[in-house]
């Protein structure tokens, strides 16, 4: 069936629905078991073997396969000549592989599964429809085909439809047929020709486009894998994930830190050749056991863990900050929220409740009792001239400015005396066309017929109206004392205004737009409360003590937005409330210069947000924004961390985000700040501790090898220090909790370098201390280990000199470890799981590793040694302080 050729009433029909009514509940299922659920199909995971074989052949992986084969070799060639053997070590370096690759998969699959998660979080779209005769809002997976779905400006399409209905409607199509230019709607146009373009659909709409003006209804006529998008969904799938900035300047430092191993493992090969050439023993086995161990000194030099812990690491800490009402959904916003230094918060639903209430109104006198509405007119305006609704539950469906003024009505004397309900309103008018609120106008307008009179509505700004409307200057002075009264209570006002029309005009004309939006009469007010949050006061004080600077961006006026801003303590003598009409004609070096001083825009539009943001952005600030208007989509982009309303905000703004406030509180927003901050501290965490791994294991086998010394590890020592530290403990210091005083700090700059100077350092001088004593116990033998122990003694003491230190690795300034050591106790699990392993692998598995059991007093003192790397660091701590 080609849906678009259909008329409506064929497929309302076909489809064994109504425009009025919708589905019946019954009707819904059979539906769905004919036509198929609107769920895409996902492609399948790969499978576990697949995984593993991606793991196995990765560079480093193939690096140890092929030392493990040549070590296979050696022992192979000793055996057939009755040399000596040591097939046990072979086994325990592709044991040690087997167990690398594991560990990996393992992340790798921890990283997959969260983000599996938030992908099911994020889809979680609602959208309002019409189901046994009432709008009710439901889940966009359990839209059917026959559904009547009702659509709004900033509304993403569910799914592919047929128009029964549309007032001024455009969709943008741009990611479905590449036109930049958004597509007039009109659901009376008749297409005859089988052959036309999608483009060319004027009377549908179609799956994963956005509504950018107008209102519509549509009956479904494809979901899921049917729609025109989930035809091209597979191969939109297909796309790799993206790496973040920071997992990028990671892996540019591996393959940095990858030349100097390489480097150094030249040099210990060159070294051990010339070693076995001067002591007489230079043969073939030599030389490929020379190659071994240099190519495993290259494994153990390479951080090639840290982008996997990385992604495990972000997947971990985006999961639970689902689970504080903030919905990630680009992943450079969690490196870039704990930046943050400006935040540009909107008023309405952020910073209050959001839950509205009309407290008072004006028709033709003031009235502090919203229930003796009795005006005809403002009864009309209320309920025609908007998209809200409510459901047969009671629930409030649509924008809660809106919804409170539905509320309002159905609450009224007026209603309760005439018995007629917000429904019966409209169904006794006939909706002609209108025009969308708009952020930038302030006002809305719809055009209705009723007994054969046309008559324009409109609602908005009182500034907006005012100039629409012929009112005497007595009147107007009486009506702005009322509007400043409730102003200064921080209420909101919206007014109205109505003009009968001569005849049926162009609507979409603007010289007739202009027309009917003049010479109006004025209708009235309304009063709206809506309280400032109960957290917002402490959020607030928590953004001034971490140096992050809130300004108020709203459409309110400035009494309004004044006396909130009063109430939050954010304006004094250098901090100022001003009018979008004061600085719009400020040059930009002008506005740039009093922004510093700006902590209230009032009457803000989307134009004067963005150029704010583009300003402050050139200041070098980080900039969070918030929005919930298809218009705010751009500002939500420009930004550096764009972030949307998950209840208010529409379906354009959620997309064009890189965050969404699953709660709309901006308390929200500070909670991301923190944790924000607190993922950036615990990758730097990890990172010093690895690198202290990577540095020191070439210092010691590089400096042994130069000073004539045997190599102090064997190839599985290596491996096992490598497969140790690159896992399970830096990934419990990637899951550090967040640090009770990370607010009292300033913000982060973006252009600071992951790998601070002090980082350096500490690495350096740890590096280098490990070093000294390993190679001091490695000369001078202070320890008193047996010559048989010795081997032994190294390892276990540079093992165990890695675990204490990253103890150290947890407190990154200085505050002593022992203040908050057992916060984390997931990793005093590891390190003490870790430390058990090490001992039962000298004591029982020394035929694997080349190790000796050791007696308690020699347990004890490698201890004793090991711990000092935590002793010297609290000293440096100390002396800091």
């Amino acid at each position: 069936m080609k849906e678009f050729m259909e008329t409506k009433e064929r497929l309302m029909h076909h489809f064994h629905t109504n425009s009025a009514h919708g589905l019946k509940t019954e009707q819904v299922i059979r539906n769905q078991a004919e036509y198929g659920s609107n769920i895409l199909t996902k492609e399948k995971p790969e499978s576990l073997v697949k995984r593993i074989v991606t793991v196995a052949t990765e560079p480093m992986i193939l690096m140890l396969i092929m030392a493990g084969i040549i070590a296979l070799a050696v022992n192979i060639i000793r055996f057939t000549s009755g040399g000596e053997t040591d097939f046990l070590e072979c086994v325990g370096i592709f044991a040690a592989i087997s167990l690398s690759v594991v560990i990996t998969v393992v992340m790798e699959g921890k990283s997959a599964k969260a983000f599996e998660a938030l992908s099911k979080i994020s889809e979680d779209t609602m959208i309002k429809v019409l189901r046994d005769g009432d709008a009710t809002i439901i889940n966009q997976k359990d839209l059917v085909v026959g559904d009547i779905v009702l659509l709004s400006t900033g509304d993403k399409i569910p799914a592919d439809g047929r128009l029964l209905e549309s007032v001024g409607l455009a969709a943008d199509e741009s990611a479905l047929t590449g036109e930049s230019v958004p597509a007039k709607k009109d659901a009376d146009c008749i297409i005859t020709d089988e052959k036309t373009a999608l483009a060319d659909r004027s009377n549908m709409l179609y799956s994963g486009n956005f509504i950018t003006s107008g209102y519509g209804k549509m009956i479904v006529t494809a979901v899921g894998d049917s729609t025109e998008f989930g035809k091209i969904a597979r191969e939109l799938t297909k796309a790799e994930r993206a790496s973040t900035p920071l997992q990028e300047k990671l892996s540019r430092l591996g393959k940095t830190i990858t030349i100097f191993g390489i480097i150094a493992a030249v040099i210990v090969f060159i070294s051990e050749i010339i070693s076995f050439a001067l002591s007489g023993g230079l043969n073939f086995e030599a030389v490929l056991e020379a190659f071994v161990t240099s190519i495993v000194l290259i494994v153990a030099a390479v951080p090639e863990g840290l982008p996997t812990i990385v992604a495990v690491s972000l997947s971990i800490n985006i999961i639970k900050l689902s689970q504080q009402n903030a919905l990630v959904k680009k992943m450079i916003a969690s490196e870039t929220v704990g930046c943050i230094n400006v935040i540009c918060s909107d008023k309405t639903g952020t910073l209050t409740e959001n839950k509205m209430t009309v407290s008072a109104f004006y028709d033709d006198k003031w009235h502090d009792t919203p229930t003796e509405l009795s005006s005809d007119w403002l009864v009309h305006n209320v309920c025609l001239n908007t998209t809200a609704d409510i459901s047969q539950d009671g629930a409030f469906i649509g924008n809660p400015t809106e919804c409170a003024m539905l509320n309002f009505y159905e609450k009224s004397n007026i209603r309760q005396q005439s018995g007629k309900t917000y429904k019966d309103e409209r169904s006794e008018h006939d909706i002609l066309y209108a025009f969308p609120f708009s952020s930038d106008l302030k006002h809305m307008t719809t055009i209705s017929k009723m007994d054969n009179k046309i008559i324009s509505y409109v609602k908005g700004s009182p500034e907006c109206v005012f100039a629409m409307c012929d009112i005497s200057d007595t009147k107007r002075s009486e009506i702005e004392h009322y509007i400043t009264k409730a102003q200064k209570k921080a209420m909101r006002i919206i007014a109205f205004a109505h003009k009968e029309l001569n005849e049926m005009q162009d609507f979409e004309d603007d010289l007739h737009h202009t027309a009917m939006e003049s010479g109006m009469i004025f209708d009235g007010f309304v009063a709206i409360s809506d309280p400032l949050r109960s957290d917002v006061y402490t959020a607030v004080k928590n953004c001034r003590l971490a140096g992050i600077d809130l300004k108020i961006l709203t459409g309110d006026n400035i009494t309004t937005a004044t006396a909130i801003a009063d109430e939050l303590h954010i304006l004094d003598e250098n901090h100022i409330a001003v009018e979008t009409k004061d600085i719009i004609d400020l040059s930009d070096e002008e506005l740039s210069a009093l922004l510093p001083k700006i902590s209230v825009i009032a009457r803000s539009t989307p134009t004067i947000k963005m150029r704010v943001v583009k300003l402050l952005k050139e200041q070098g600030n980080v900039v969070a924004v918030t929005g919930d208007g298809i218009n705010d989509a751009p500002a939500l982009k420009n930004a550096d961390v764009g972030i949307a309303m998950g209840i208010s905000g529409t379906e354009v703004s959620k997309e064009a985000s890189d965050i969404v406030l699953l709660d709309d509180s901006f308390s929200t927003i500070v909670k991301a700040i923190i944790w924000g901050r607190g993922i950036y501290e615990n990758f730097k965490r990890f990172i010093q501790f690895q690198l202290t791994v990577n540095v020191s294991s070439v210092i010691v086998v590089l400096t042994s090898v130069l000073l004539g010394l045997k190599a102090p590890f064997t190839a599985l020592q290596l491996l096992w220090i490598n497969i140790i530290m690159d896992g399970p403990p830096a990934l419990t210091l990637g899951l550090e909790p967040i640090s009770d005083d990370l607010m009292s700090r300033p913000p982060t700059k973006r252009s600071d370098n992951i790998i601070s100077k002090t980082m350096m350092i500490k690495i350096g001088l740890t590096g280098i201390y490990i070093s000294i004593v390993f190679l001091c116990q490695y000369l001078f033998n202070f320890l008193n280990a047996a010559p048989e122990q010795m081997s032994t003694v190294l390892f276990t003491m540079f093992a165990l000199f890695q675990l204490f230190n990253a103890f150290n690795c947890r407190e990154l300034h200085s505050v002593s470890i022992f203040k908050h050591l057992l916060e984390n106790r997931i990793m005093l699990l590891v390190i003490s799981i870790t430390f058990i392993l090490q001992i039962l692998i000298i004591q029982f598995a020394g035929a694997f590793f080349g190790t000796v059991p050791l007696d308690l007093l020699m347990w004890v003192k490698i201890f004793a040694v090991s711990f000092s790397v935590v002793l010297i660091s609290e000293l440096a701590k100390l002396i800091c302080r």
